[in-house]
């Protein structure tokens, strides 16, 4: 639609009124003493009573209708946002990263700062393609387990990992969600669109600025702070279960044997004993190999069976198909993956006490599968199906989240609530992994819009059971969802009223003394300042309809001032509610709220001076 040009925008006042919501809505951001839901829905309203009293018309049509400033819920660049987000829960939901992280785990212990280096690579390069929330709630526990092994206070490492995620969010158009909505407000303003990999080259420059300073001055300048409340290892996490695997046809164990005595395939797990139809092989295992029709009956900690469960998931699958996980209500079965562990004990006067697993149906009354059985430290050498329940055993249960919880109504064991741990499904690791690479070579082939291909991967998500109808829904922010809205609503007001015009003539006039490279300079330390106190996404939508004016007033490119806005808005690095990431970081890294102004002011420094000092080479200004 054909706006009002400089000419025509005289200072109204409609546009002065829509300047002073916007600072109003800027305020109660910054204060926070309101919900972030509730400021954006009064912006909303504010804006929808301002220009239905007040209508502003050319040539007889309002340009600011109920249906312009609702549009931003319809938007494109929205529903791309939203289908990513779900996209980034089914990998995290998926177990889809485990592999290669437990793989990065597992060779720690010999190349521990190339493993590290490599982790903090590995988070920066899923991160430029994948939402970058899940991505860091993925990795914490890993940054925390290479804490305790190096020995070094976790809190040198959950800011980088915070970071890093930044870092490569700013390095492609589907990195960050506020990439995709600068994208979508340019587009809407001019009709021009920003490449898939265009925002690469300079990314990957000011990343290496801010990696090469987090690995020298960001590390002297980070807290050495332990976690004042660590918790002592409880001793039940050293326990030892005893539980059976059933080699049949088509077991990846048939045909392995020990190699100098372990058996490589199943790590940190004691083979206690083998039973062969009526012959019971004990250790040592000399010149043996497993064979279908094997009973393997072992001796390991939770943590193992979880481990083996999540990095080697078909020599338990026989258990993990016996939970039927995801029934719905309605009798119709769906794939879900709220795969769950937990640990009960056998209550006192239950009427368990003294029959077998197998004579129970424990599987068939509960729809879950007994795990391991851990009895008092005693190890037991016998098939776990014919133990004999005692008083006090603990039961290692796993099963459907619905049907675990189910279990807290039986009185015959009772639930260990802080033992329940949520697992992914790892039959979908592979199926999640391929949706999401598709989605993104179709995306960056150009084959379909970010919009299509990422409704489309989280249709899939949802159709091939990687989530379920109500993970994916959960995996929708309403905070986002609202802040987009409003955040595009307020910035088509402030360019159809000229207040963009407005700003932007005022910073082309400051600055046309000093030329283009100090209008850029400023827009970028404008955004970057902003970003920590409003909103990336609230700041990239706001200043690029003011970019595309200050632009046409300085007489550049104004494609090059929006870039500039994409990456100043990126720079969220110097207050904890500046990113989700620094907030996801904030209690596992032990931090307060200055250790963020220290570490990512001078940050955001030094990307500014390298950034102002590149930028006149690489717009060929």
């Amino acid at each position: 639609m054909e706006i009002a040009d400089a000419a025509n925008w005289t200072a109204t006042w409609q546009m002065w009124a829509t300047l002073a919501i916007i600072g109003v809505v800027v305020g109660f951001y910054v204060l926070d003493r309101f919900s972030l839901e509730l400021v954006s829905a009064g912006a909303i309203v504010a804006l929808l009573i301002l220009f239905q009293a007040a209508p502003l018309e050319i040539n007889g049509v309002n340009q600011l209708s109920a249906q312009a400033l609702l549009a931003g819920f319809a938007s494109p660049a929205l529903f791309a946002i939203l289908g990513l987000l779900i996209i980034g829960q089914g990998m995290f939901q998926s177990g889809a990263l485990e592999h290669p992280t437990e793989y990065l785990l597992r060779a720690y212990d010999s190349r521990p700062l190339l493993i590290t280096g490599a982790v903090f690579l590995f988070v920066m390069v899923v991160s430029a393609f994948l939402n970058n929330t899940p991505v860091v709630v993925m990795f914490i526990p890993i940054m925390a387990a290479i804490a305790q092994q190096s020995k070094i206070p976790v809190s040198r490492l959950m800011m980088p990992l915070s970071f890093l995620s930044i870092f490569g969010g700013m390095t492609t158009l589907i990195g960050s969600s506020t990439n995709l909505l600068a994208a979508e407000s340019y587009r809407a303003t001019t009709g021009g669109e920003i490449g898939f990999f265009e925002l690469t080259p300079m990314g990957l420059i000011l990343a290496g600025v801010g990696i090469l300073y987090m690995a020298t001055v960001g590390r002297w300048l980070m807290p050495l702070r332990q976690n004042p409340n660590q918790e002592i290892v409880t001793e039940r996490e050293g326990k030892h279960f005893i539980a059976q695997i059933e080699i049949n046809r088509g077991h990846p164990l048939i045909g392995k044997g020990p190699v100098a005595g372990l058996f490589v395939d199943l790590p940190d797990i004691t083979v206690r004993m083998v039973q062969r139809r009526d012959k019971a092989i004990l250790p040592p295992f000399d010149d043996f190999k497993f064979r279908s029709g094997d009973v393997v009956i072992v001796a390991a900690t939770r943590s193992a069976l979880t481990s083996l469960l999540k990095s080697n998931p078909e020599i338990l699958d026989g258990l993990v198909s016996e939970t039927n996980l995801g029934d719905d209500e309605d009798g119709t079965s769906q794939r879900s993956t709220q795969l769950t562990m937990v640990e009960a004990i056998v209550a006192p006067g239950s009427r368990l006490i003294g029959r077998s697993i197998a004579q129970i149906g424990f599987h068939y009354q509960t729809n879950c599968v007994i795990l391991g059985i851990e009895r008092r430290s005693r190890m037991i050498r016998t098939q776990m199906n014919t133990i004999r329940l005692e008083a006090g055993d603990v039961l290692l249960i796993l099963g459907d989240l619905n049907d675990v919880r189910a279990l807290r109504a039986d009185r015959d064991i009772l639930l260990l609530e802080w033992s329940m741990t949520g697992l992914p499904d790892p039959r979908n690791a592979r199926i999640a992994a391929l949706i999401f690479a598709g989605v993104v070579a179709a995306t960056a082939f150009g084959v379909a819009p970010i919009a299509i291909t990422a409704i489309a991967g989280a249709t899939a998500m949802v159709a091939t059971g990687c989530l379920n109808v109500r993970q994916a829904a959960r995996a929708i922010d309403r905070r986002i969802y609202l802040l987009i809205g409003a955040s595009l609503a307020m910035g088509a007001a402030l360019e159809r009223t000229g207040g963009a015009a407005l700003i932007g003539d005022a910073l082309a006039t400051a600055s046309a003394d000093f030329g283009p490279v100090v209008l850029i300079s400023a827009f970028f330390i404008i955004c970057a300042a902003l970003t920590n106190v409003l909103s990336n996404n609230a700041t990239a939508v706001l200043f690029t309809p003011i970019a595309v004016s200050a632009a046409q007033q300085a007489g550049i490119d104004e494609h090059f001032l929006v870039l500039t806005v994409i990456f100043g808005s990126n720079c969220s690095f110097a207050t904890p509610v500046a990113y989700q990431t620094n907030l996801l970081v904030m209690t596992p890294g032990h931090y307060k709220f200055r250790d963020f102004f220290t570490v990512g002011a001078p940050l955001i420094v030094l990307i500014w001076i390298v950034y102002t000092a590149i930028a006149p080479f690489y717009f060929n200004l």
